[in-house]
């Protein structure tokens, strides 16, 4: 029977589940834990392409042996020097001392700033070639897509991307390896919304990188398998993915919705945001996404931001400014440049009132087109704050 973990022949998934860790980066939630992904191709030569987060060394190892048994391996490919894909580097190099680390000039200088490691290594340039037997790969470079290192291997004659971090999503691999496996081509799948996580939180900035790299790849398109560092190893439904990476990566909004994002200090400003809410569904808005910032984490927020085409920010004033989970979630956006979305606002005060002001302020700093004046309550909310609640979702619904 062939092995699960064998994804064409002679190319093997070695990587492991991880199910434990909290926080990835130590900012992401991982309800559903994640993969890292690990990759060894057996031919005259054997390489291996990237390794795992220095916890799981062991059972990389163990991977790897139960495939080669006692035979060496030869290269080892650095696609991408994040520490959850390099930290096994020292691991693997103790169980093969003669193993030689191919990367290019940015990818040794971290090698050896991380590690302190200079010898026995090959440096490669941008399309350059390696050479295993029958197989040959061919180094596309991708630089910040997300870090500046950032590389792709090509294998041509199976078809094969080895992607780094390009094309991941959060999610660990439940038996299966590949999304035909896993039955990752469902739209319920949990593979797809954290695909949209993973991208808004940790490659949203770098959109143009992104879209770079896609018109890079272009000519060896289209691909039968793309391995990526993170998540399943994409065959059947790999077209999806490319689709989602590049209207992301072009800041383009996957769905007709809203996304409510508010905080609120004693009930009132949340009032509001379920007023607007009742107001947008009464139009016929079915996605609406309602996130209170004091208890729903900003990944999840920023996943949707990145998903839906309207975006309703609220805050209480507080100290004359915005609430502060409120803060944080526009600094979280500013950071990620994205450049429109359709906009409106609200606010809540009891002696003076300045959040709607930066809220406002904030849509002109980021192009966002602010759809009507905000609503701004004074103490608590009344039935004359519905009509502005009504103005506002007329608003918004125009622009959807």
């Amino acid at each position: 029977m062939k092995r699960v973990t064998e994804i064409t022949k002679g190319v093997h998934y070695v990587g492991a589940n991880d199910r434990t860790t909290h926080r990835f980066e130590g900012l992401w939630p991982l309800p559903h834990g994640v993969s890292y992904n690990t990759y060894l191709i057996e031919d005259e030569k054997v390489a291996l392409v990237d390794t795992i987060d220095a916890g799981f060394s062991e059972r990389l190892l163990a991977n790897i042996r139960g495939i080669l048994g006692d035979r060496t391996v030869d290269y080892l490919i650095i696609n991408h020097m994040e520490p959850d894909h390099s930290g096994a580097i020292h691991a693997v190099r103790q169980a093969y001392p003669g193993i030689r680390i191919v990367g290019n000039a940015k990818t040794l200088q971290m090698v050896e700033g991380y590690y302190g490691i200079t010898e026995n290594t090959l440096t490669v340039a941008d399309g350059d070639t390696l050479q295993l037997g029958k197989r040959t790969l061919q180094f596309h470079f991708i630089p910040m897509v997300h870090w500046p290192e950032t590389m792709v291997t090509l294998c041509a004659e199976e078809g094969l991307l080895f992607a780094g971090d390009a094309f991941g999503t959060f999610g660990t691999l439940d038996g299966g390896v590949t999304d035909v496996q896993l039955d990752a081509g469902c739209d319920t799948s949990k593979y797809w919304d954290e695909m949209v996580r993973y991208y808004a939180n940790i490659v949203g900035k770098y959109g143009v990188p992104v879209q770079n790299a896609i018109k890079k790849l272009a000519p060896v398109l289209p691909l039968k398998v793309v391995c990526p560092t993170h998540g399943p190893v994409w065959t059947e439904h790999f077209p999806k993915v490319l689709d989602l990476y590049d209207r992301m990566s072009r800041w383009e909004p996957l769905e007709r919705g809203v996304v409510i994002a508010y905080g609120s200090m004693y009930g009132n400003t949340e009032q509001t945001a379920e007023r607007i809410a009742r107001e947008l569904a009464a139009r016929g808005v079915t996605k609406i996404a309602m996130h209170n910032l004091t208890s729903s984490h900003a990944s999840f927020v920023l996943r949707d931001i990145f998903k839906y085409s309207a975006v309703v920010l609220g805050s209480p004033t507080y100290n004359m400014e915005l609430f502060p989970p409120v803060q944080a979630l526009v600094e979280d956006i500013e950071l990620r440049c994205i450049p429109s979305r359709v906009f409106a606002c609200f606010g809540g005060f009891t002696w003076a009132g300045a959040a709607v002001k930066r809220l406002t302020a904030f849509a002109e700093r980021a192009g966002w087109d602010l759809v009507a004046p905000g609503v701004e309550v004074k103490q608590g909310c009344t039935p004359a704050n519905t009509d502005s609640c009504a103005i506002l979702a007329d608003a918004i619904v125009a622009k959807l």
